[in-house]
């Protein structure tokens, strides 16, 4: 499955759209400061705000992170009290590095700090990430395949069902090394 060349839904991106703009305004920024400090084109900014861009999981991440929050709520769909996400369905933001894709599976509610994602990976380009937010830890299982995943300086070869726990506020990676490598990541805030 190539994950690159998929686009978010239109629900999605409106979605984010208002997530975005709601988050921004709470930390008082105007589009041009938010835009400066998260190291992206205002025009880009400007397109993700009205809806019509498609950002990428790096944008999506720089802005989570200038704006102090977790990633999943810029993305998160609200959720009825009962919730299945089958194989293939779930939010999704696609890397502009590497061919891979994060389908958030469940957001933090009010009060909890974790997120749920299924990863989709092909082999090619690692997916380095930029530290989150400072104390963020990514708890990580590995569904099919295999992969080189954790600290960017020392990561580890993992296959179906190995555990990995490490520190996400540093920079770190995960690298298909087969076919439809799947996997399960909870990010955990302090």
């Amino acid at each position: 499955m190539d994950v690159t060349a998929e686009k978010a839904p239109n629900s999605l991106i409106s979605s984010i759209a208002t997530s975005l703009r709601r988050e921004r305004e709470r930390m008082g920024l105007s589009l041009n400061e938010l835009a400066r400090r998260a190291k992206i084109a205002k025009s880009t900014l400007s397109q993700i705000e009205s809806g019509a861009g498609n950002p990428s999981v790096e944008t999506l991440w720089a802005l989570a992170v200038t704006l102090d929050i977790p990633v999943s709520r810029l993305i998160a769909m609200p959720r009825p009290r009962t919730q299945v996400i089958r194989a293939g369905e779930g939010p999704a933001a696609f890397s502009e590095q590497s061919n891979y894709a994060a389908i958030l599976l469940a957001a933090s509610p009010p009060g909890a700090r974790r997120d749920i994602y299924r990863l989709q990976v092909q082999p090619g380009r690692p997916r380095l990430s930029d530290p989150h937010m400072p104390g963020t830890v990514e708890h990580l299982i590995i569904s099919s395949g295999r992969a080189r995943v954790g600290p960017a300086e020392a990561p580890v070869e993992l296959g179906p069902g190995d555990y990995i726990s490490y520190a996400a506020d540093a920079p770190h990676l995960f690298e298909a090394l087969e076919p439809d490598t799947t996997a399960v990541i909870v990010m955990e805030h302090v």
